[in-house]
C-alpha cells in the first residue's frame, strides 16, 4: 500500500459516514503522545518523521498547557515581575456554582 488516501480508503469512509481522514488521527496521535509526556524525538520517530519541526506541527500543546505555562509567570514563579495578567482557566466545578 502506498497511499492511505486512495480511492478504496476514501468509499469506505463514505460508506461509514466516516467524517474523519486518517490524516486526522495522525494529530490525535501526536498531541496524545505529547500530553502523555511523550519526548519529541520518540513523538518524531513514532509519527515517521525526519524532522523535528514537522513533529511539533503535528503535536501542538492543548490550550490547558498554554494556559497553565502562563499563568505561572504570573503567579511569580518564574522570579520575573508578571509583564501581562491571563485569565485563568475554571474548573467544571467553578462553572456549575
Amino acid at each position: 500500500m502506498r497511499s492511505i488516501n486512495n480511492n478504496g480508503w476514501k468509499s469506505v469512509r463514505r460508506k461509514l459516514d466516516m467524517p474523519i481522514r486518517v490524516h486526522d488521527l495522525k494529530h490525535t496521535f501526536g498531541r496524545r503522545l505529547r500530553a502523555a509526556g511523550v519526548p519529541l524525538e520518540t513523538r518524531k520517530i513514532l509519527l515517521g518523521h525526519k524532522n523535528g519541526d514537522i513533529t511539533t506541527h503535528y503535536s501542538a500543546p492543548e490550550l490547558e498547557e498554554l494556559i497553565e505555562a502562563a499563568n505561572r509567570v504570573c503567579e511569580g514563579k518564574s522570579g520575573k515581575t508578571p509583564a501581562l495578567v491571563v485569565l485563568r482557566h475554571r474548573t467544571l466545578s467553578a462553572v456549575t456554582r
